[in-house]
């Protein structure tokens, strides 16, 4: 199966709901005259609020199925859509994945006496750079450099060129091993 992850901007303006039942705050969008993309990225959002930044839907396949399904209809409105150009420079958080080496950090930061903050991205299209942060609060991080190359008008694929996990007084650089887009 393929990894799938949901980030936003780090300066979104659609917020995770706390509870199933909340709605998500939004500048400019009224209830009457909503866009097809803009239900189907609150459907979702709606989908992964409560699933621990996708821990929880590892043992929930029923779960999962609507999530992926709610990717791929945001996916069929978007398909003529360009995502890779200067608008994908941004520093995204994470919100959900299925990648699995991503939900081990998370889940075990606690072996680092810490749990897991911000998961960012950091993409520079210009730049052609894409980096991966773990936070570790207050003072570490899992950091892993990439090359990008635009590969369409959807697409990015990726290189990891570095990685490292810091803590306050300490470093251990780690081999970089991936690619995909």
């Amino acid at each position: 199966m393929a990894t799938n992850c949901i980030f936003l901007p780090a300066t979104s303006i659609f917020r995770l709901p706390r509870r199933s039942h909340a709605t998500i705050t939004r500048s400019s969008l009224t209830d009457q005259s909503q866009s097809p993309a803009v239900a189907a990225k609150r459907h979702l959002l709606s989908l992964i609020s409560d699933q621990d930044r996708g821990l929880k839907t590892q043992s929930d396949s029923q779960k999962l199925t609507q999530i992926i399904d709610a990717i791929d209809s945001l996916a069929a409105i978007g398909r003529s859509t360009v995502t890779t150009d200067k608008s994908l420079s941004a520093t995204w958080r994470m919100l959900w994945t299925t990648e699995k080496e991503q939900l081990f950090i998370i889940k075990n930061a606690s072996f680092f006496g810490t749990s897991a903050g911000d998961v960012l991205q950091v993409i520079d299209v210009e730049q052609k750079t894409l980096n991966n942060v773990i936070t570790f609060p207050p003072d570490g991080v899992f950091f892993v450099r990439s090359d990008i190359q635009v590969a369409s008008a959807q697409r990015v694929n990726f290189r990891f060129t570095s990685a490292v996990l810091r803590g306050k007084i300490w470093e251990f650089p780690l081999p970089p091993f991936g690619q995909g887009w």
